[in-house]
């Protein structure tokens, strides 16, 4: 810890200069060359081969070429131009070529250019990074993610600074950012959290034991300062912080030669302490349900209570020490991103519990269930799960009610209800992937018919989860099931719903889905070559022949819409036949194979839910639509002629039969022609009833296919393609419109 210490130390010795501006090794990134290679085990590559812009011309000029959004007239006013109509555009020859100022007006106004990151993860290897997307030049049209729902929806995310919603995704707590996950539309996600999900995440970290203990305090003692801590710390007062930390709660190894007065010296210390392994580590998923180690005793995990309170306080005083008014806020910046994950998570709760707790008032030496604590933020919390069970149709919705609004006086208060209700209503929350799942229990441990035990195992460690109550299903938005009959559903804190009866499930009854993980993901180099693989001009040229672009506008003829595809049943399959369980553990979830059936055109077509696959939500341009350069290969094709398409872009490595149709052999295809085959992109026009869009998101769980789905009222086609080659995907799928119920 020596070395590390001293770093710390260094940290806040200048609390007033800020250390001189430098640039990121991602500001200073060059420009790479777009083939990638991938590793045996991937899919195959997709390489984007740059042809030249016409034959005869120059081309592949080294200047950087300028990618702004919007085109800046020669006097240095912004002229954005009115969106194409036609292509080419009056006063443009169709055998012409433009300038590159004007190819920038007519092509680039208005479209996303999506930059991908490379960040180190502090403490490990090379080998180990996060991988981030950036998306500008669409202007303020929105965003590809989703608002959330109400603001105590936003608890699955926390930013490392301050109380505002991150800027970037790398300025969250937890990764891949939960504030950068669930896309605009239901059952989809951003792009930058698809590319995340690609990062190396670093393995646990194995804290040195320091071989430094706190002191023994008693409970008294701990509750007493914390409950000094709600109403003041004494930064200004360096003695008394330096007696009331020293005496209690630490020891000083330098008392009588240099004790640690100083607040910087205090810092490593509690560092240095948490480091310790007998500590909780709430880093870990299975440790985040906090209430767990502080609710009353009949849930407490075993003897941790006052470990957990120990824990609280020295985070607590840690906290308030990092973030005393005396230090630079470029020096706390700089501090908590070089924590180890177990005490950053330890200062995420220390805040957490500020921001929603106080200890009224305890009884010293007696029963620890005498602790009473005051919820600063359960009325909000309250009214958003009532907002929540009304706009999901809980099926006991009105008696529900009456039990979140507590007007009984003999009803156990909500808090009390179990160790999910108290992590909710207090609102200690921790950043990740528990929150969907304290929402969904704290409403089910409100609902007396909801099947005593029935649903008790609803965990975010299985988050490949789903539930019948009613006659009415109920789907994480992490499991296949959900993602697959979103679009007829709503999406609302993680979860999909009320969606269509499983008949094969019991009418209270957990199902866990089995899926197989995708086949599709990015490399380092996919993404740091994303720009230039998505770049609407093309390869950089003195000129840009009018010819070589289109103008894409989807067939939305009503006559032509298909309108033969309903959804029949949603069919769920026992794993095994063994594992039907019997009378003595009938309420233990079991696992299901999932397919959706459909009658199309008269005819049933079972499509299994093989693989986890992602659904990306589009990008929005502005200005559009927007012409496609040549380079971007891709197929629309109505939605009821994907079932004849097999192995699209090749991913089971039959190379013969990429787009083949079952109807007729495929042949082999050979170099450029193969390569054109697997980056080509198939766009599924999926318009009319939210049927078509289940089926094409069924089809693409089938084959193992992510997809990018766009919403043709906020994302014109070529942006949704290229936006699938920035991606490394194979299939767009248009629709029009929001899906079910917009207004959620």
């Amino acid at each position: 810890m020596g070395e590390t210490k001293n770093r710390l130390l260094g940290l806040f010795r200048s609390r007033s200069t800020a250390p001189l501006s430098s640039k990121s090794s991602s500001d200073r990134e060059k420009e790479r060359k777009h083939r990638r290679e991938r590793p045996a085990t991937s899919n195959p590559p997709r390489s984007r081969r740059r042809r030249s812009h016409s034959p005869g011309s120059p081309h592949a000029r080294s200047e950087p070429r300028r990618s702004s959004g919007i085109p800046v007239s020669p006097r240095g006013s912004p002229a954005p131009p009115q969106p194409l109509t036609e292509w080419p555009p009056l006063g443009v020859a169709r055998d012409g070529s433009l300038s590159q100022g004007k190819a920038m007006e007519l092509i680039c106004s208005g479209v996303p250019v999506f930059k991908g990151h490379r960040r180190p993860i502090p403490h490990t290897s090379e080998e180990y990074y996060n991988l981030y997307v950036t998306v500008d030049g669409n202007g303020p049209d929105g965003s590809d993610k989703a608002e959330p729902y109400n603001a105590a929806f936003a608890a699955c995310s926390f930013p490392l600074q301050g109380q505002a919603p991150a800027a970037y995704p790398w300025e969250t707590l937890e990764q891949p950012s939960m504030s950068f996950c669930y896309g605009a539309q239901p059952g989809t996600i951003t792009l930058n959290h698809w590319v995340a999900l690609s990062g190396q995440p670093a393995p646990p970290i194995e804290l040195r034991d320091p071989g430094v203990k706190p002191r023994e305090v008693e409970l008294s003692v701990i509750l007493e300062r914390l409950i000094y801590l709600e109403h003041g710390f004494e930064e200004d007062y360096e003695e008394l912080l330096y007696k009331n930390l020293y005496r209690n709660l630490l020891r000083d190894p330098d008392k009588f030669k240099k004790p640690h007065k100083g607040m910087e010296t205090q810092i490593a210390d509690l560092i240095t302490v948490l480091s310790r392994d007998d500590w909780i580590d709430f880093s870990r998923p299975e440790n985040q349900v906090v209430a767990k180690y502080f609710a009353n005793a009949t849930y407490t995990d075993h003897g941790r209570y006052k470990t957990f309170f120990h824990q609280l306080l020295l985070s607590s005083e840690l906290d308030r020490r990092i973030h005393s008014k005396h230090h630079a806020d470029w020096a706390k910046e700089k501090l908590l991103a070089q924590l180890p994950p177990s005490i950053a998570w330890d200062l995420a709760l220390a805040r957490k519990w500020h921001e929603c707790m106080t200890i009224e008032k305890f009884k010293t030496g007696g029963d620890l269930e005498s602790i009473r604590f005051h919820l600063k933020i359960k009325k909000g919390q309250v009214k958003a799960l009532r907002k929540f069970a009304r706009a999901m149709k809980w099926p006991n919705h009105a008696k529900v009610d009456e039990i979140l609004r507590e007007q009984d006086p003999d009803e156990k208060p909500l808090e009390d209800r179990s160790s999910d209700t108290m992590s909710y209503f207090t609102g200690v929350i921790l950043p990740g992937v528990t929150l969907p799942w304290l929402i969904m229990n704290s409403l089910i441990d409100c609902d007396s018919d909801a099947g005593g035990n029935a649903l008790a195992s609803l965990t975010h460690m299985h988050p490949n989860s789903g539930f019948q109550y009613r006659s009415t299903t109920y789907w994480s938005a992490a499991s296949i099931v959900g993602k697959v009959l979103a679009p007829t559903c709503r999406e609302i804190g993680g979860w999909i719903g009320p969606a269509r009866p499983a008949p094969d499930l019991s009418r209270i009854q957990i199902a866990r889905i089995r899926q197989r993980k995708p086949k599709q993901y990015l490399t380092v180099s996919d993404t740091e070559s994303m720009t230039e693989r998505s770049d609407p001009l093309g390869p950089p040229s003195d000129e840009y022949p009018v010819a070589e672009y289109q103008l894409l506008l989807p067939d939305l003829d009503p006559d032509k819409i298909v309108d033969t595809v309903r959804i029949e049943k949603l069919a769920l399959k026992p794993v095994s036949a063994s594992s039907v369980p019997d009378n003595m553990d009938k309420d233990k979830p079991l696992t299901y194979d999932a397919a959706v059936q459909f009658a199309i055109d008269g005819q049933s077509w079972p499509l299994r839910l093989s693989y986890d696959v992602s659904f990306i939500a589009a990008c929005p341009c502005a200005r559009g639509p927007h012409p496609l350069f040549f380079d971007y290969v891709y197929t629309a094709v109505k939605v009821d002629e994907i079932l004849k398409i097999k192995d699209w872009g090749g991913l089971n490595g039959n190379v013969s039969s990429i787009g083949a149709a079952s109807s007729s052999g495929g042949r082999t295809l050979v170099g450029e022609e193969e390569e054109d085959a697997r980056e080509k992109v198939l766009a599924i026009e999926a318009f009319g009833v939210n049927d078509n869009e289940v089926l094409a998101r069924a089809w693409c769980s089938h084959w193992g296919l992510s997809a990018v789905v766009a919403d043709v009222d906020r994302t014109c086609m070529a942006c949704a393609i290229r936006e699938a080659y920035a991606a490394c995907l194979n299939v767009v799928i248009l629709v029009e419109g929001m899906g079910c119920d917009n207004d959620s």
